[in-house]
């Protein structure tokens, strides 16, 4: 399979030298931890079969962890859902999108950890406005806010999805559903306090005179529409909380011309294909990588660290009296037994269960040499 590690591993010099002096640290760090993964420089472990005259070994190398690498996080993506699956309210839920502006785009690019916290900050404070207000709900949901930049062919598209439940805690500790079974609340009005609190946002963070006064003027982009159990969702934001901009999977051919790549047309629903020139391919991929720290994924609302109480009080009402009318939360899914690739993504020593031999497919195999990093971990 063709890898985002051997684009840069090809490209990369050219791509450094040209814009080596512009790029963030997060961007080099990214380039040299994916450029590594997996491979001898960072380290690995010898599994040799325990039968007797087979040849069967394969070295085990660590994983770099890097959060922009298409590589790693399979296990980590698992057992955020499943810690997330058993935190959750069992109810119905919305999802809400809201996108920032176009004409606020290459703001967002060029002062990522502001403008993008910005977004999140006031996407969750206007819909927990609204949702106060008893017209619409009167209550506190739980909210969790999923941070999401890019298109499927690698454009800067910056907006948060927000997976809210159809309900809350209203101030006596009661739970109670919307006063609309349709909706959870207007899109139009939280697209108005969306903006607002956008504006005061950017002012705070000296950025607001940056910004163009049309887009104030603009009607904004809030998407709202069931979400079911929140289950399917959940799975969907997991591949934005663990995934990067582009999968493995999707890259078709790498040569010097351009790097060929699937992409699904949102409209057809069709697989089409983008070429673009090598280091354009680098660029937009990079514009992508969050500064280091930067937090994507927020709880909120009932699911806040502060409220862990009110979240247990909302969990018992549901798991109670209301358990008929809310769909249950799906169980945690059964681990997988490990395999090759489990003990490859660890960046310490190799899980302690044997594999199962490639070459005769009997016996297990057992570490039995270890090969030390050529740098420092990640």
């Amino acid at each position: 399979m063709l890898e985002l590690a051997e684009v840069l591993r090809r490209f990369g010099p050219a791509y450094r030298e040209r814009y080596g002096a512009r790029m963030p640290p997060s961007h080099r760090r990214a380039m040299d931890d994916i450029e590594s993964c997996r491979t001898a420089a960072l380290g690995g472990h010898l599994w040799r079969c325990q039968a007797d005259g087979c040849p069967g070994e394969r070295w085990a190398y660590h994983s770099c962890r890097n959060r922009s690498c298409p590589k790693c996080h399979r296990e980590q993506t698992s057992r955020w859902l499943s810690a997330l699956r058993n935190r959750l309210p069992g109810c119905r839920y919305f999802l809400i999108t809201l996108t920032l502006p176009s004409e606020l785009r290459g703001l967002a690019k060029s002062n990522q950890r502001d403008v993008l916290g910005a977004l999140a900050r006031a996407a969750v404070a206007a819909l927990l406005k609204l949702t106060s207000d008893p017209a619409f709900l009167g209550a506190r949901p739980a909210i969790l806010a999923v941070i999401h930049t890019w298109t499927q062919d690698l454009h800067y598209h910056p907006h948060v999805h927000l997976l809210v439940t159809a309900g809350g805690l209203d101030g006596e500790g009661r739970w109670v559903r919307p006063r609309h079974p349709e909706y959870l609340v207007p899109a139009k009005a939280l697209a108005e306090i969306f903006r607002a609190k956008m504006a005061a946002a950017l002012r705070r963070v000296r950025l607001l005179s940056q910004a163009p006064l049309a887009v104030w003027k603009k009607p904004w982009v809030v998407q709202c529409q069931h979400a079911g159990d929140g289950e399917r969702v959940l799975e969907y934001l997991a591949r934005y909380v663990f995934r990067v901009a582009i999968t493995n999977s999707r890259i078709v051919a790498i040569e010097d011309a351009g790097v060929t790549f699937r992409v699904k047309n949102r409209k057809s629903g069709a697989t089409e294909l983008r070429t673009l020139p090598p280091l354009q391919f680098i660029s937009q991929f990079l514009q992508h990588v969050l500064p280091k720290g930067f937090v994507k994924v927020r709880s909120c609302g009932l699911l806040a660290p502060r409220n862990r109480g009110l979240l247990a009080q909302a969990r018992a009402q549901l798991d109670g009296s209301l358990a008929e009318a809310c769909s249950p939360t799906a169980p945690p899914p059964t681990a997988p037994p490990p395999t090759a690739s489990d003990v490859s993504e660890a960046s310490g020593a190799p899980p302690s269960p044997l594999l199962c031999c490639p070459v005769c497919h009997l016996a297990t195999m057992r570490q039995v040499q270890r090969l030390p990093p050529r740098r420092g971990p990640p």
